[in-house]
């Protein structure tokens, strides 16, 4: 009972909180500036995170190579037609 109580409790303060939120407007130029406000959260890292990095470590000089290599295999197949199949067999009879 008192999860059936809870869920009821939860599902309705959502729709009132539904009903409420379609009737709230703002105007555009607060749009503008939470537009740009998540464009810059999301690129917090890059746009901060590049002036506090410590540019005096250097790369090991031990990087490893990669070495592209060529496979001799073939890499098509035969594909067998279903038209020819029905063809062949009428062919043959």
């Amino acid at each position: 009972m008192r999860v059936w109580l809870a869920c009821f409790l939860v599902l309705f303060a959502l729709a009132e909180l539904f009903d409420w939120l379609q009737e709230f407007n703002l105007p555009l130029p607060i749009y503008i500036l939470g537009g740009a406000f998540l464009a810059v959260a999301s690129n917090y890292d890059q746009i901060i995170g590049s002036y506090f990095v410590d540019t005096s470590i250097q790369a090991s000089p031990e990087q490893p190579h990669l070495v592209p290599t060529q496979s001799t295999d073939p890499i098509s197949f035969a594909i067998a037609s279903p038209v020819e199949d029905v063809q062949a067999s009428e062919t043959n009879d």
